[in-house]
């Protein structure tokens, strides 16, 4: 490397580190963002600089990423380079690069981007969970990410890339069988209304017990890696998992996790060890406590989310809080608020909090759901059990950060 191009990332890493501890200490962001575009305005090849040497995992999907990034670390153990504050776009990517040095990085990845960061991190492995419709009004099409994602896939020049995909989603298959290596695990997978249509030919998918299939050939890889049932099966490997965290979403999320592990050879009862021990993720499944009441968090942002975290609820009649909002991090439209099966909190009094409590009291109304609208949260009854929070993007962050461990 160029003595000019090593002076020059040298001075990229001072200036990320110097412009986001000045955004931390005037309180203007999480200093996270702002470094990393002020470094790769100095140094634009600055991320393939840093990543050079090290072994880097990528993980994208719509649902899923920041939970399965951080089984990621934990499983690989010691110290792991990541983006932990879901920044998960290039300026994210290089500012948590510059604040350590450590031999092995997992990032999370936006899903828009995952084609110019194969390109720039050069990773060992890319985790790919699911696609499905998210922020509408500003997101691309679904079926457009996918072919997106398959042609990033289809010109990457690394034949040692290993990419671990879920076999149960049609629009990660269509993307990933372009690589002769690919990596399949075969996870539960319950949300398939944007994949009813064969992305090759437009004809339905038949779906039918735990496969699928198109008449036009198209259908769920055999040569399955990973197999999750009662136990987890990875090359032939035998563990048990017993997550901390609730959910047959999080059992999926950590199977993809520990097959990239399995790929970079970090054993394997060693990693799901860790893997079981993690109680919460950057708030998420985390208990809090708020004004007297107990509290579950759940973030949810899209109906593919919801569906998850709804099925996570407890069969009985307790209050359930859903809190939506439409800024700029959650997507202006809420429309899709009418694709979630909200039908399921029957039986459930719902109260309805966030900027958006209307339209979220509208789409209850439909589904003949028990709600009350709350307009000041301080008049809350008194509830003595634990209360599950269903909450978007900004709506969860207005919780975590009014509430306490």
């Amino acid at each position: 490397m160029a003595k000019s191009t090593i002076l020059r990332d040298r001075v990229a890493a001072v200036a990320i580190r110097t412009v986001n501890r000045v955004s931390r200490m005037t309180g203007r962001g999480s200093g996270t963002v702002i470094g990393g575009r002020v470094g790769m305005k100095i140094a634009p090849d600055l991320v393939t600089s840093l990543t050079r040497g090290r072994t880097v995992i990528l993980v994208s999907g719509t649902n899923g990423k920041t939970t399965t990034t951080s089984m990621v670390v934990a499983g690989w153990g010691g110290s792991v380079t990541t983006n932990e504050t879901g920044a998960n776009m290039p300026a994210g990517h290089v500012a948590a690069l510059v604040e350590s040095k450590n031999d092995h990085v997992a990032l999370e990845v936006d899903e828009a981007w995952l084609g110019d960061t194969l390109t720039s991190t050069r990773p060992h492995v890319v985790v790919l969970l699911n696609l499905s419709r998210d922020q509408l009004d500003r997101a691309n099409e679904v079926r457009h990410l996918a072919e997106r994602w398959r042609k990033a896939l289809e010109v990457h020049d690394d034949t040692n890339l290993l990419v671990v995909a879920n076999a149960n989603d049609p629009l990660v298959v269509y993307a990933a069988e372009v690589r002769a290596n690919a990596v399949w695990c075969d996870v539960p997978t319950t949300w398939i209304a944007d994949a009813l249509s064969c992305p090759k030919c437009t004809l339905a998918i038949s779906h039918v017990g735990n496969s699928w299939h198109c008449t036009c050939g198209f259908a769920k890889p055999v040569a399955l890696t990973a197999i999750l049932g009662d136990e987890l099966v990875i090359d032939g490997a035998t563990v048990t998992l017993e997550l901390s965290m609730p959910g047959e979403f999080n059992r999926s999320n950590a199977t993809m996790a520990l097959t990239a592990l399995h790929c970079v050879d970090i054993d394997l009862d060693e990693a799901v060890r860790r893997v079981n021990a993690i109680h919460s993720v950057v708030g998420r499944f985390s208990v809090r406590r708020w004004n007297g009441h107990t509290l579950r968090l759940l973030l949810a942002k899209n109906p593919s989310g919801f569906a998850a975290m709804l099925a996570t609820l407890p069969d009985d009649d307790s209050d359930v809080w859903v809190a939506i909002n439409a800024r700029v991090a959650d997507g202006h439209d809420p429309s899709w608020l009418y694709d979630v099966p909200f039908e399921l909190l029957r039986g459930h009094r719902v109260y309805c909090f966030g900027d958006r409590r209307l339209d979220l009291a509208t789409r209850l109304d439909y589904g003949q759901i028990d709600y009350v609208v709350v307009d000041d949260d301080s008049s809350m009854p008194a509830s003595k059990d634990t209360v599950s929070v269903l909450a978007n993007y900004t709506a969860f962050n207005d919780w975590l950060g009014r509430s306490v461990p």
